[in-house]
C-alpha cells in the first residue's frame, strides 16, 4: 500500500442565525451534520456521536471554531483516500487554535467504508504512542479501506458522506505531484472554503 499507513501524518435575528434553543438542540443531536463547501463543490457529512463522542466532539470544536476555512485536501490518493485540515494553500501547516491530541476511538464498530470520514494520526511501524496522536487532520475514504479497520492501533471512523461523493470523486481524480516533503499534492488547489454545522428542520 505504498507505506499508506505511515503517511496518514501527516447573525443575532431569528432569520440571521439559530436560536439558543437550535443550538441547544443540534448539540444534544447524536448525528449532527457538516458541511464542507469546497473549491469542487459541497461535501455534507453526517457524524455519529454515539459511537464515536470524543472524535466527534473534537471535529464538531474546530467546525465552530472556523479552523478548517480557507485550508486545503493536501493530499489526495485516488485508489485510497483524500485528506485535508491541517495545511493552507501554500502547504503551511495550520498550529495555531489546535487542540491537542486525542483518544484513538477506533473499533467503534464503524468501519473503514467508501464515503466514511476518519481521524489522519501518525502511524510509524513500532511507535504504539502514535495510536492517540490524531488532532485535526481528517481523511475521507474513496473506496472500502478494510486495511485500516486491522491496522495496529486501527483509525477512528465517525462519520459518513450523505450528499457529495461526486465532489469526492471530483477530487479523488485531480493531478497531483511532490511540493517539499509531501507527496500527493493537488496541482490543483482543493480549498475547504468553509465547514459550518447544517441546522435541522
Amino acid at each position: 500500500m505504498r507505506n499508506i499507513l505511515a503517511g496518514i501524518v501527516v447573525g443575532l435575528g431569528l432569520s440571521a442565525c439559530w436560536s439558543v434553543d437550535a443550538v441547544s438542540a443540534q448539540n444534544e443531536d447524536k448525528h449532527p451534520v457538516v458541511v464542507l463547501e469546497t473549491s469542487m463543490g459541497a461535501i455534507t457529512i453526517e457524524l455519529d456521536r454515539e459511537k464515536a463522542p470524543i472524535t466527534v466532539e473534537n471535529f464538531l470544536k474546530y467546525v465552530d471554531s472556523g479552523f478548517y476555512d480557507n485550508l486545503i485536501f493536501h493530499r489526495v490518493i485516488s485508489t485510497f483516500m483524500i485528506q485535508g485540515g491541517g495545511f493552507d494553500q501554500d502547504m503551511r501547516e495550520k498550529t495555531k487554535g489546535q487542540l491537542g491530541q486525542i483518544k484513538n476511538e477506533s473499533g467503534n464498530g464503524l468501519r473503514h467504508k467508501q464515503g466514511t470520514i476518519a481521524m489522519a494520526r501518525l502511524g510509524r511501524p513500532g511507535h504504539p504512542e502514535d495510536v492517540d496522536s490524531a488532532q485535526n487532520q481528517f481523511f475521507i475514504n474513496v473506496k472500502d479501506n478494510e486495511a485500516l479497520d486491522t491496522a495496529p492501533g486501527g483509525y477512528a471512523v465517525f462519520g459518513k458522506v450523505t450528499d457529495g461523493m461526486d465532489v469526492v470523486n471530483k477530487i479523488r481524480n485531480v493531478r497531483t505531484t511532490t511540493r517539499g516533503v509531501h507527496g500527493d499534492v493537488p496541482i490543483e488547489t482543493v480549498v475547504i472554503k468553509s465547514a459550518k454545522r447544517k441546522a435541522k428542520n
